[in-house]
Formats: C-alpha cells, structure tokens, sequence
C-alpha cells in the first residue's frame, strides 16, 4: 500500500513548471547546473524535487548573488536560484497566482498575465490630458525591504494551502550566497527569484493600490512593480497625496526614494503657468511638453511620452558591446542573425510613441555596421563614405535584412 503524502501536489503541474523554466532559459544557481544538464536526467530530477515538495521536506538552497549595473549608476542584487529552485518556485506560482490575480487592480500593470508596460503608459498619456499634475514615485528598494510578517498576512489571506504557505515562509528566508560568503535575510523578497514578482504585487496590492481605491477613490494611477504615476487635478492636492503616501509607505515599512520622487505638472498648449517640474521619466519613457501635428497639419504642444536620454544611452552601450567591428570573420546575414531580435525589440517597445525620437539611436547601429565593413574589407579601411556607400547599397537591395533598415533608417548610399 502506498503511504499518501501530506500534501497533493501534481506531478503535472511540476512537469509544466520546468517548461515554463525551460523556456524563460535563464544561467546556473550555486550548484552551476545549468537547465541542459537537469534536463539530461529530467524524470529523475523531477520526481526528486516532487517527492520532497509533497512530503515538506524540500529546503531551498542559498540563491545565488549577482550585482548588476543600475541604467542610472549603481548596483542591483538579484537573486540566482538553481534550477530546480526555479521549477519548485513556479509550481508555488502556479498554484498560488491564480488565486490573487482576481483581486488585483486593473492598474497594476508589472508582472501580470495579459497586462503590460505598454498599457500602462498608454494608460498615463491619455490621462496626462485630463489631469494637469501627477506625483510620480518609485519605493526605495522593494525587494529587499518587504516586511515578511506583512507579506505571510497577506499570503494567509488568500490560499487555505499549508504547502504553499510553508514554501513561500522558506523562500523568503532563503539567505543569499556572495563572494564574501552567505548573507541571511529577515526582510524582502529576492529579485530574481520565479515567486517574488507575484509576492511583490500581492504586498504592494494592500499597501498602494487597495489603499488607493479606498482614500483616494479619484486619483487615477498606473502601477508597475515599485514604479508608480498617480493623476492630480491640482498642485495643492498633489502635496498632500504625496504627504499621506509618504505616511502610508513607512506604516508598511518602506520608504519612498527622495529622488525619483517629484510632484510635476503635465505642461501644454492650453496650461498656462511656469513650474519647476514639467518633465518625468516612467517605464523608458520620458513624458514632457512636444510638439505635435493635428490632422489638419496644424503643430501644437502635447504633453505626450517618447524614448527616455537614460534608455538612449543604454541602447548605445548595448550596440558599443556588441564590438562589432571585431566580427571581421562574419558576414552581413550573421550579424543580422545575431542582433536582429534585439533590434526589433527595441522597435516594438520604444516605437510605439513618438518613433522618431528613437532614430537617433538606431543609427548608431548604423555606425556600428560601417566600423565592421571597414575592418571585413581592406578596400574600405581608409574610406568611410565608400563603406557607408557600400552598405547602402546592400541597404536598397534588401532592406529587410536589419530591422530598423525596415523602418527606412538606412546607411545613405548617396
């Protein structure tokens, strides 16, 4: 007779939680097994990882720590877990998402089935044109000051499910592993980790957006992550939001940041008045007064989002990493190949307003290219306008060969 095992856990659902690990790809945890490798044992592993998740004896390893550089200096830690970490998090996730997602705002947009940043920015440039101010704020490190008593609170109230509630208790407290060694956690939620996008929002839900439906059922907002833009009609009524927000945060244990949080007015044709703010930064996008053209081709200023200077200069560095001037051995279709997603990503994300802001950028890919067919080609190493011309050639010839060639920003061949 099999003896049952205290929590009923589907194998299924573990099958379905690697695939979704598999195909978020992702690198190593601490034991550096890479999903390839847990793959070429996968049903022993899998049965492994299900056997002691549904008899509550699954510990989650350290995750591992990895600095990233900030786009606006600094440091970020995410957190690596393993892979099978990674696979027992997203059957948490799993089982658990479903059961607050219907509770959720419908302006919460980071981290959430079918919504997405650019909802949310669509959302704030039309209610930029309703509203005259908005306060604009970012918390000061979410994932690691989230307040673990708070958060289980929360938890609790949504699954009656003791596995789920007893893994989540470990994940949270899952130290992490440096350089220097291991360091615990008593608060946060690791970013990185498969489960924290969903803990973050479901924290956030009670300490912001339920909050906000309930005081200030007026003030429209758009939520991603710790990232937020809240709608005022007047500047006296931004001041005191932002004071009873401030409150707000430190009765949940968290902390606005003094600098990404500003009060601004949505300048326009029709605003009169001269204020400090009339600018702000929101999801790679930078919202300000501009010029616009009506349909009768009449220009007038709008207060409307295009690419941000900060997302211009990482797209520059991004192409300056791409050294593509050392790629001599590869052909024009091999370098297509290799960039061409990230290109048309870039596209698809900051093209969808205001497009030609994002040009400039693009062209430096256009640069890029002419570096690397002087150093392919012996005959354009001195000649920079010929190897500009030769490209542009290839350019009219097959303009669907890079992405942004698509959209006619070409090498010239004049």
């Amino acid at each position: 007779m099999h003896k049952t095992k205290p929590y009923a856990i589907s194998k299924n659902v573990v099958y379905d939680a690697f695939l979704r690990v598999k195909a978020n790809r992702g690198s190593a945890g601490i034991d550096g097994q890479s999903i390839a490798e847990f793959e070429e044992n996968l049903k022993d592993n899998l049965y492994k990882l299900w056997n002691r998740m549904s008899s509550g004896s699954y510990f989650p390893p350290a995750v591992k720590a990895v600095e990233i550089p900030k786009k606006d200096g600094g440091i970020r830690t995410l957190g690596i877990p393993t892979v099978a970490d990674r696979i027992a998090q997203m059957t948490v996730k799993m089982y658990f998402e479903p059961l607050v997602e219907p509770y959720f705002h419908e302006d919460s947009y980071g981290y959430r089935p079918n919504k997405s940043a650019i909802q949310a920015l669509d959302t704030t440039r039309k209610r930029c044109w309703k509203y005259n101010w908005i306060v604009e704020f970012d918390i000061k490190g979410l994932f690691d000051n989230i307040d673990h008593d708070l958060l289980m609170r929360a938890v609790e109230k949504h699954t009656k499910s003791d596995w789920v509630k007893l893994y989540i208790k470990r994940w949270l407290k899952t130290p992490f592993q440096s350089k220097e060694g291991l360091i615990e956690r008593t608060s946060g939620t690791p970013q990185g980790g498969v489960i924290s996008p969903v803990l973050a929002n479901l924290f956030l839900h009670y300490t912001f957006d339920k909050w906000m439906a309930i005081y200030h059922p007026n003030n429209r907002f758009a939520r991603y992550a710790d990232d937020a833009v809240i709608h005022c009609q007047t500047e006296e009524e931004a001041k005191q939001l932002l004071q009873t927000l401030n409150a707000r945060m430190k009765e949940c244990k968290l902390e606005l940041h003094p600098i990404k949080t500003k009060i601004v007015y949505c300048k326009d044709a029709d605003r009169k008045g001269e204020y400090e703010s009339t600018a702000f930064d929101f999801l790679g996008y930078t919202f300000r007064p501009r010029l616009s053209k009506n349909r009768w081709g009449k220009h007038f200023v709008n207060f409307s989002p295009a690419i941000s200077n900060k997302s211009k200069k990482s797209m520059r560095q991004t192409v300056r990493a791409w050294n593509l001037q050392l790629k001599a051995d590869k052909e024009i279709e091999d370098i297509s190949y290799m960039f061409n997603s990230v290109i048309q990503g870039w596209i698809n994300y900051y093209g969808k307003f205001y497009i030609s802001e994002m040009y400039s950028s693009l062209r430096h890919i256009n640069k890029a290219l002419i570096m690397w067919a002087r150093r392919k080609y012996k005959r354009f190493a001195r000649h920079k306008k010929k190897a500009e011309y030769y490209l542009g050639r290839i350019a009219k010839q097959n303009p669907k060969l890079f992405k942004h060639w698509e959209i006619g920003i070409k090498p010239t061949a004049e």
